[in-house]
């Protein structure tokens, strides 16, 4: 490869190509989570299918190693490449919603706030996480978990059909009657098979909520763990709730007497009117000790979504890990608050994410997301804005990890995984399917070209 044929692949896009000579290299090339620091060669910033096919064939026919960028949130930084390509498809972005079938076109490009803003004004909304900058092509590939989980299904679940750039430059439909193998692999087996260009989607009838956050302080973490533990499986499909261990943010609009005070969170998610919510809290509420803070109320479910932007901006020191957990004991729970107590910082945190109702009613091969049959899905995540302490939160987290992985079911969602996890806890992602996952890569990436991911070998 040489400065002509580099020049002339700039030339053939429509979009901008960005090598480290250019004035805008090094905000290009910044990812998410600042721990991660990588110089790729070459910068394609896609602007449509056409350039993504280029890119890809640039980068095979010249044998370098491909990553690919959507909505630039891939905490182990997936996303980026020393001395390689990166595709980057953010400026990929659009949104069409067709409130006739109730489904959504996607651009790699958009965040689930995008999506959240283009399906709010029909009434609907896609099945998606718990943050809106969160990149939807990452989050999707990976699975989807969030407030809608338990009503409608992971984001996977979701998915009808998605083009797709495969490694020998073709574009495919994947649906599930054209390539209906491929349509299943993406359904959480990552970036393994492809670029993915245009996602489409199933949104759901979905407009104002109550919800949202309730703190209670740490002394009273049992007591309410043990009370999710117990409403959880009785709880209506259309509540979403997720509990955290952490602290309260030193910063407006939190009150100024609880900052930085450890806490147990919930944050709800009602879809559905006030009274009906206030009912369906009832059960939960019912003889817990007062909280702390109660923010619950009604709002536009974007807003919702939206919450915590502010205070999981791009740019900080960011550690994690995950596991399924099958039930959450009481040597668990103790476990678990202990390793807050020991929390580095006011930042790090550990939350539990529900996985019943919709999620368990797929079957554990109708996608590569096997464990349908666990209750929650947890992650730790040491975050600090400094460098100075990303080893500090990096050893809490791994600490605590070790501390709770014994009463846990194992096995992991693969978007709550590090780079450093080794193949074997990428197998334990897939358990059942994985095999099968193979076989898929075999078809559509023999080469193993798309490996700057959770790989899957060929």
């Amino acid at each position: 490869m040489n400065d002509a044929q580099i020049t002339a692949f700039g030339q053939s896009l429509r979009g901008q190509l960005i090598g480290r000579s250019h004035a805008e290299y090094d905000s290009a090339r910044k990812l998410y989570n600042a721990m991660i620091d990588k110089r790729p060669l070459l910068i394609a910033r896609c602007a449509d299918v056409a350039d993504v096919i280029a890119a890809v064939n640039f980068g095979r026919e010249n044998g370098l190693l491909i990553a690919v960028r959507g909505g630039g949130h891939n905490g182990p930084g997936l996303g980026s490449v020393d001395d390689g390509l990166v595709i980057d498809l953010s400026a990929m972005k659009g949104v069409r919603t067709d409130p006739k079938t109730r489904t959504v076109r996607v651009g790699p490009g958009c965040t689930t706030g995008d999506v959240d803003h283009a399906t709010h004004p029909f009434g609907l909304a896609v099945p998606t996480g718990t943050v809106s900058s969160t990149g939807i092509a990452g989050l999707t590939l990976g699975g989807g978990i969030g407030y809608l989980s338990r009503q409608f299904g992971l984001t996977i679940d979701n998915l009808i059909e998605a083009d797709v750039v495969t490694a020998d430059g073709r574009i495919v439909t994947a649906s599930e009657t054209e390539n209906a193998d491929l349509l299943w692999g993406l359904r959480g087996g990552g970036g393994n098979f492809g670029v993915v260009t245009s996602f489409l989607f199933r949104a759901h009838p979905v407009q104002m909520v109550y919800g949202g956050p309730m703190f209670w302080d740490i002394r009273d973490a049992r007591t309410v763990m043990q009370r999710y533990r117990e409403f959880l499986p009785k709880a209506p499909a259309e509540l979403g709730l997720f509990l955290g261990l952490q602290s309260v943010p030193p910063t407006d609009p939190f009150p100024k007497e609880h900052w930085a005070k450890r806490i147990c969170v919930m944050v709800f998610c009602y879809n559905g009117p006030k009274e009906k919510g206030e009912e369906a809290l009832k059960p939960f509420l019912s003889g817990l000790p007062p909280s702390i803070l109660n923010w619950v109320g009604v709002l536009p479910f974007p807003a919702l979504q939206s919450m915590f932007d502010p205070l999981l901006p791009s740019g900080l020191q960011m550690y994690w890990r995950g596991d399924y957990v099958g039930s959450l004991s009481d040597q668990a729970i103790e476990a678990h608050i202990v390793n807050a107590k020991d929390a580095p910082n006011p930042m790090s945190l550990m939350h539990l994410y529900p996985l019943n109702g919709a999620v368990q009613r797929v079957g554990k091969t109708d996608t590569p997301w096997p464990t349908r049959d666990a209750a929650l899905q947890m992650v730790i995540v040491g975050i600090d804005p400094s460098p100075e302490n990303a080893k500090d939160i990096t050893r809490w987290t791994k600490a605590s990890w070790d501390a709770v992985h014994p009463f846990n079911q194992g096995g992991n969602y693969v978007n709550f995984m590090m780079a450093d996890e080794g193949e074997a806890r990428v197998k334990a992602a897939y358990g059942g399917n994985y095999d099968r996952l193979v076989a898929l890569k075999r078809k559509y990436d023999p080469e193993n070209l798309f490996r700057v991911n959770q790989n899957i070998k060929p």
